[in-house]
């Protein structure tokens, strides 16, 4: 996509923010359902790399995950949701700020060697040999602390490939590659294991340092934060004999504090928590154990830190 085409002179969106996501890959679906979780509407007519949302001064500007980074610092774009990892090879993280960290498409990006081959066992094996990768910049990066030289002195060769990275040992390409691994399954099916973890990334919501239009930036994060918010937590409410209230707010302190409410039955309160999910279960039981009674939880659709 060229640069004029998202040019903010444009008149239908001059007067709107730009909003970067991805255009297809393992992050777009994702990406669509946060867009929907924080009440933004719009429809995408089909080949059209923009889209104006009819509900807000916003235009969503489909952009190969790769470049979102680069247009957020570089361009016109106020907002983009990416890869850490994008930031990272793009050399863009001293142009943008990030946000917040968005919990989904996490993965790690990893040297790799064939499983096969007993003599490498880390990436210090792999020293003044051939490595392919998408990821050239962070790749040079690793091998040159490796080699305790500047990247400019390294004698491993680094070459890129757009895809198929995990091909490139069998066909004799390289002596190892450098690729993200979510589930791994590309990795072993190819014959691979990996040997060293350069970067854990996931997606994450970013902005630049000339804002054309701040407010908004800070409404859609505080959007974006309720939604994680709400992924994150259950309410838990709960009878309780007053007695053995404190030790049950030990149990399930919540994000702040319980809210406790009397009940008309003498010396028993009522108790509303947020509990997170992963911990629930336990807490629960621990409550149980103390005297609580009518122990409910409900689903938080939505919220606002």
């Amino acid at each position: 996509m060229e640069s004029s085409f998202i040019n903010a002179s444009l008149p239908d969106v001059a007067d709107r923010m730009l909003f970067a996501v991805p255009k297809k890959g393992r992050l777009y679906d994702q990406c669509l359902n946060l867009l929907n979780h924080i009440g933004i509407e719009f429809h995408r007519k089909a080949r059209h790399d923009i889209a104006l949302v009819s509900n807000m001064p916003i235009a969503l500007v489909f952009l190969p995950a790769a470049d979102i980074a680069t247009y957020v610092a570089k361009g016109n774009i106020d907002l983009g949701i990416t890869g850490l990892d994008i930031i990272c090879e793009s050399q863009t993280a001293d142009d943008v700020a990030e946000l917040t960290r968005l919990g989904f498409g996490k993965c790690k990006l990893q040297v790799q060697t064939p499983a096969i081959n007993s003599s490498v066992t880390s990436a210090q094996d792999l020293v003044g040999q051939r490595i392919v990768t998408s990821f050239v910049n962070l790749t040079k990066q690793r091998f040159a602390e490796l080699e305790g030289v500047s990247i400019d002195r390294m004698k491993t060769q680094v070459r890129f490939v757009s895809g198929s990275v995990e091909a490139a040992c069998g066909l004799g390409l390289a002596d190892g590659i450098v690729d993200l691994v979510e589930s791994g399954d590309t990795m072993r099916a190819a014959g691979l294991h990996a040997i060293d973890t350069i970067l854990n990334t996931e997606s994450v919501l970013i902005t630049n340092c000339h804002q054309r239009f701040p407010k908004l930036v800070e409404t859609i994060k505080q959007r974006v934060e309720g939604v994680l918010m709400a992924r994150r937590y259950v309410l838990c409410q709960y009878n309780i004999k007053r007695e053995s209230l404190e030790r049950a707010c030990v149990v399930a302190s919540g994000r702040q504090a319980p809210t406790v409410t009397s009940l008309e039955a003498e010396d028993w309160v009522a108790v509303s928590v947020m509990i997170e999910k992963k911990e629930l279960a336990n807490k629960m039981d621990q409550l149980k154990e103390i005297g609580a009674i009518d122990i409910l939880v409900l689903q938080i659709a939505n919220a606002r830190t």
